[in-house]
């Protein structure tokens, strides 16, 4: 007897959203397990401490950009990547606390009067702090058990993002002495990313990317 051809309906399909789900967690814990190989084998350089801080903080700033990128993504038809915000959000307060911690562990030994007077001496840090203290309920209460509590005031709550964001990037320019092209070109992001959200403007972009997908099926269905 001749086996039956498989029926096309019930080819399994990829879960596209899952998979990136899982991948994000994945790339979200490579620096942190590059680091602790780095430190392992000693490859952190002469002075392993700012090393460390340097790499927390840059890691913590690309997840919150990217977190920040999930809603216009999902405006311009990506809608999968809706699930990865709370991730993105997550891990990057993580870097965050790691980032405040080796500063006030390992670079200030919890010596609260010296670590008092580096926040005087070092602007840089005092903006970090306020950026990271911001971040602080965001990460508290990104669950839905915090999201059903809070109801209303859960969005209201969260849109302090939108100034620990730009207090991340003003962090990163006042710790750079010479070359500004990096936390510059980060802050135009987040500046786009901030623009995106306003609701003109993002009426307007969901408008082209529906224009867009029209478009784009008339020429595929010939």
């Amino acid at each position: 007897m001749n086996a039956k051809p498989d029926n096309p309906k019930h080819k399994p399909r990829w879960n596209f959203p899952a998979i990136l789900q899982v991948a994000v967690h994945i790339a979200a814990c490579v620096p942190l397990a590059l680091l602790v190989l780095d430190y392992a084998l000693d490859g952190l350089g002469a002075n392993p401490i700012q090393a460390i801080t340097l790499r927390t903080g840059k890691t913590a700033l690309v997840l919150l950009v990217l977190s920040l990128a999930v809603t216009p993504l999902a405006t311009f038809g990506w809608r999968g990547v809706v699930r990865l915000r709370r991730p993105l959000g997550v891990y990057a307060f993580g870097y965050v606390a790691l980032h405040f911690l080796t500063f006030i562990g390992l670079d200030y030994g919890f010596n609260l009067a010296f670590l008092r007077d580096g926040l005087i001496e070092k602007p840089f840090a005092l903006v970090g702090l306020a950026a990271g203290t911001l971040l602080f309920p965001l990460a508290l209460t990104s669950t839905r058990g915090w999201m059903r509590r809070l109801g209303r005031n859960w969005k209201r709550l969260h849109w302090l993002v939108f100034i620990a964001a730009p207090l991340a990037i003003v962090h990163y320019v006042l710790q750079v002495k010479a070359d500004w092209r990096q936390p510059l070109l980060y802050g135009l992001a987040v500046a786009i990313l901030i623009v995106l959200r306003i609701p003109a403007v993002r009426r307007a972009a969901a408008q082209v990317s529906a224009n867009f997908r029209v478009r784009r099926s008339r020429v595929g269905g010939g």
